[in-house]
């Protein structure tokens, strides 16, 4: 503005000063891909914004010489003496947002510092594609040292180093796959868990890490010091290995696993509370005990380190005078915390600096969220979320435990995943918002601090529909077991996924989140990363995933059984993945694309999975529609998923003219017999909960809180709740594994 102004002589300045600095500063506007023609690719951009006609006619009278200036389009300086052709040529298509008229747009401006969100409140968002082809993708950081470079940490044990451009290097930057341990089984937890960067390592070249080890037989966490390589930048000295701490684990689960830097200078290790379920350890669990490490937020010093102890204990460690506590121990009542951060605080005040955000995963009811402070007790085992978990230890008033900010249901998911505060500079409208997920169900989450009353609002978090993420390398997809999130140096934020949860599977991909509901101005986040000298070959990326238009629902194939099944040999048809019940989404669910969310995380985490697939039956030949009995009220039937001379599947029920799903609360074994009994299978080997065939989510729950003596003849003789009434989701759809012969289970 300075530059041009000071070509301008005293009259013109008077009276253009103002319109020239308007037009200038419509680059920066919410609405400048509009007034540009930005968003059509088929128009070259504009280099002056779309004026509304009272306007352009106002500034040709008097400033139209500026013009000159502003734009070097000679098409539009050859109009400079044509009043009406000079603003026709300046006029927009769409006139709701020719400038200034757009000022004044109550439409367009009442939400304009609020990310877009569909009729039923879940907020849009998209993604870029910024990493594929890795195995269980847990950690991703950055050095901190300007080169804006960003390191994803593989669960066997490998570290990658990926450069701004989002290419590879073929070297990897660490490799103790040898030391680590762990195992392709789908949901085993040890592994490389953790890694973190000194805050000075552009000075001493340190990096932290946590993982896995097995020492004579014993298994334990272990957390060590590595050095960078003085021959290469983007390599760690492997002989430089110092073991910082080691910590017993008596079970294989529960590991904890990050590592974190404080604006204080000090590391935090968040250990998990030593595994099996519910602590079963000592009196009152690990967690409770500050006498051990496990179960709690750790808090060591391992500045200047060189000489001496390898770490020190901070002099404000809570418990350092505590003869019962170890000084280590920073904050306790910890269960499995998986994914924790720092807030850098709002860009600009840095209000909410320092807060220390993390995902406790829970035991079988609910998953939380936590500010974690310093000295406080997070309750665990006493307490599940906010609810009782060890009721004779939660009525203890000593216990004084620190409440979540938030808490949900395993209705919603089983295994929490902590995120970050947002507080890049990209997408403006996330600013403030923590956004977290959940690796079983695969949603992505966030929540809101109400500044005026100190509570925080949930809102979820849905993949953009429509034209929202119709823009050049974004989609709206996402591989459903979300495993851990990340921060860049510039602060952007994301999110590593996986279509298979085990530590040998390549399917993980890293995704960039942003809101096209309004970005930052051209230019202002343009960084400039330090040279990097790279001495190993580049791999460049090559992203695979898509922009789905429109999600189609899969429907699975369905065995009517008012009759009692023949016997066959199961088709080689591998089981498809049932579509997930998003509570209050409109759009299909974003990331079920490979696997339903029945195997826990690394870090976390819930029962462990089954081993091998499902098979699905033949589908039966329809009888002639003249022999074809007409249903009747209570007829069951089942997917279509036999095997070994049993019938097994969702139990699905008519009634009054539609079929639909049974929900499982009070669903037991004497309610499956009527089931079976109705299909012509004398025996039930069992009553399955939690859809394990799957979520009927193209049918109503017309059946919930069925209670059956098992001698009705259908379900609708039990005692139950009002047809099509229910509190309860398509996740909690019944099932049943019938036999013609007395077995067990297999």
């Amino acid at each position: 503005f300075y530059r041009l102004s000071a070509r301008l002589d005293g009259p013109t300045y008077a009276a253009c000063a103002g319109h020239l600095q308007d037009l200038l500063c419509q680059e920066c506007s919410p609405y400048a891909a509009h007034l540009y023609d930005a968003e059509d690719p088929s128009t070259p951009v504009r280099t002056i914004p779309g004026l509304c006609q009272d306007y352009c006619l106002e500034v040709w009278q008097k400033c139209r010489s500026i013009f000159r200036y502003l734009s070097a389009d000679q098409e539009l300086i050859a109009l400079e003496n044509n009043m009406a052709k000079f603003c026709r040529y300046l006029s927009l298509e769409d006139t709701d947002y020719c400038f200034p008229r757009l000022l004044a747009n109550q439409n367009l401006n009442q939400n304009l510092g609020i990310v877009t969100a569909d009729a039923e409140g879940c907020l849009q968002l998209c993604l870029v594609e910024v990493a594929n082809g890795l195995r269980n993708p847990v950690a991703m950081v950055h050095a901190n040292d300007g080169t804006h470079r960003f390191f994803i940490a593989e669960q066997v044990g490998l570290v990658w180093t990926y450069l701004p451009d989002r290419s590879r290097l073929e070297k990897p930057f660490l490799n103790i796959s040898e030391a680590v341990l762990t195992s392709p089984w789908e949901g085993d937890e040890r592994g490389f868990l953790g890694i973190v960067f000194h805050p000075k390592f552009k000075f001493n070249g340190k990096v932290y890490v946590y993982y896995s080890v097995e020492v004579r037989y014993e298994e334990r966490i272990r957390i060590s010091e590595f050095r960078i390589s003085p021959a290469d930048m983007n390599a760690l000295d492997h002989g430089s290995e110092r073991i910082i701490l080691e910590i017993e684990e008596p079970a294989s689960n529960h590991n904890g696993g990050e590592l974190l830097f404080g604006d204080d200078g000090y590391l935090y290790i968040f250990t998990g509370d030593g595994g099996m379920a519910g602590d079963p350890f000592g009196t009152f669990g690990n967690a409770q005990n500050k006498s051990t490490l496990l179960g709690k937020v750790l808090r060591i010093d391992v500045n200047n380190n060189d000489r001496g102890p390898l770490y020190r204990i901070p002099p404000d460690n809570p418990f350092l005078n505590d003869p019962k506590a170890r000084p280590e121990v920073y904050a306790y009542g910890v269960r499995n915390m998986w994914r924790c951060s720092f807030d850098r605080g709002e860009p600009h005040t840095k209000e909410g600096k320092g807060r220390l955000f993390c995902g406790d995963v829970g035991q079988n009811k609910y998953e939380e969220i936590d500010i974690v402070e310093k000295g406080k007790n997070y309750g665990w085992r006493a307490r599940e979320g906010f609810s009782c978990y060890d009721k004779k230890l939660c009525a203890n008033s000593s216990i004084d435990d620190v409440l979540p900010i938030y808490a949900y249901p395993h209705k919603m998911g089983k295994s929490v995943t902590g995120g970050y505060v947002y507080r890049g500079c990209e997408s403006p409208n996330l600013n403030g918002l923590y956004i977290f997920g959940d690796f079983m169900s695969g949603r992505l989450m966030s929540l809101k601090e109400d500044r005026a009353t100190g509570e925080w609002r949930y809102s979820e978090i849905c993949m953009g529909t429509g034209q929202t993420c119709m823009f050049p390398g974004l989609i709206n997809n996402y591989y459903q077991y979300i495993i851990s999130f990340a921060e860049d140096e510039a602060g952007e934020l994301y999110f590593m996924s996986t279509g298979i949860p085990s530590a040998t599977a390549p399917h993980g991909v890293v995704y960039k989140v942003v809101d096209t509901s309004r970005r930052a101005p051209p230019g202002k986040c343009r960084i400039e990363p330090s040279p990097v000298k790279v001495k190993s070959k580049r791999i460049l990326f090559v992203p695979k995933e898509k922009l789905i238009m429109k999600t189609p629902t899969l429907r699975p194939q369905l065995q009517a059984t008012t009759e009692a099944p023949r016997g066959g040999r199961p088709d080689a048809e591998p089981p498809r993945a049932p579509a997930v019940d998003w509570v209050g989404q409109a759009p299909p669910p974003p990331g079920n694309r490979n696997r339903t969310p029945t195997t826990p995380a690394p870090g976390g985490r819930g029962p462990k999975p089954r081993k091998g697939g499902e098979r699905r039956g033949q589908r039966r030949k329809k009888k002639p529609p003249s022999t074809a009995l007409p249903l009747q009220n209570g007829a069951v039937r089942l997917m279509e998923q036999r095997g070994r001379g049993r019938s097994r599947g969702r139990v699905e029920v008519y009634i009054n003219g539609e079929w639909g799903t049974v929900c499982d609360d009070g669903w037991s074994s004497l309610a499956a017999a009527v089931v079976c009994r109705q299909l012509g299978f004398p025996y039930v080997v069992r009553a399955s909960k939690k859809a394990e065939f799957g979520e009927g989510t193209s049918l109503r729950i017309l059946l919930d809180d069925v209670q059956c003596s098992g001698q009705e003849k259908t379900l609708l003789e039990c005692d139950h709740a009002d047809v099509g009434t229910h509190n309860c989701s398509h996740e909690e759809d019944a099932g049943v594994v019938c036999s013609r012969e007395e077995v067990a289970d297999w």
